[in-house]
């Protein structure tokens, strides 16, 4: 069995003015874990980007808006040697030390893909909230309907191999990144399965989506759309 230590894994992590948290939050990554970290600046005004480089992670512009934009500009500056890549967020809600979690079923050859499940973890009070667990709930009873799989969970934090991460051919470009991938794995047939992970309320700064209903309302319209665009 080969440990998700020996796995080259990178870690990409989208951030969008993170000024507040990003620092504690890669501080909190294993060291040696991961063969390179990424952050995917999506047009951050503030020091974001700085504050990045000065904790060692590889800092890439993504001026183009979008969480998927983000995490596809990061892909391209995978190096070669990249077996499996871990998706985070940047506000500290997830516990990095958990990618182990995430990695070890990639690397005992069981999965492709590995989805953090929150619903399945540990969710701090206020975390997850109403009107997340309903879109939540609405995109996987779609996709059960849909691809007779159930998912507990559309979570970011998540791991997949290198190879079927490529053959995914990603194209999404905002918040139904992760429901895309979802979905394009069950129609490649992709071994995935879910872990629980703990999650957090984020530990300083904006929640840009969940914390403010309009854009929600809109993310959770695009995680529907690319459910039923990615279904035909």
């Amino acid at each position: 069995m080969e440990s998700s230590a020996d796995i080259r894994a990178a870690l990409i992590i989208p951030a969008l003015n993170e000024e507040p948290v990003i620092g504690r939050t890669l501080a909190s990554v294993p060291a040696g874990l991961f063969a390179q970290i990424i952050v995917a600046d999506n047009g951050s005004t503030d020091r974001t980007a700085e504050i990045a480089r000065s904790c060692g992670a590889i800092v890439l512009s993504t001026p183009e808006p979008g969480y998927g934009s983000a995490c596809l500009r990061a892909i391209e500056s995978l190096s070669g040697d990249i077996e499996a890549v871990v998706f985070m967020q940047a506000d500290s809600s997830e516990d990095p030390r958990e990618a182990i979690l995430l990695l070890q079923p990639i690397a005992d050859g069981q999965a492709d893909l590995v989805i953090g499940s929150r619903t399945l973890g540990n969710v701090e009070p206020g975390a997850l909230l109403a009107h997340q667990r309903f879109g939540n709930a609405l995109a996987t009873l779609m996709m059960r309907l849909l691809f007779r799989h159930s998912f507990s969970d559309l979570g970011p934090f998540r791991a997949i191999r290198r190879s079927a991460l490529m053959a995914l051919d990603m194209r999404e470009p905002r918040y139904g990144w992760t429901v895309e991938m979802q979905v394009k794995a069950l129609r490649r047939k992709l071994r995935v399965i879910e872990v629980p992970v703990s999650y957090k309320r984020r530990a300083a700064g904006e929640n840009k989506i969940s914390g403010n209903l309009v854009n929600s309302a809109k993310a959770g319209a695009t995680i529907l759309y690319t459910v039923l665009r990615n279904a035909v």
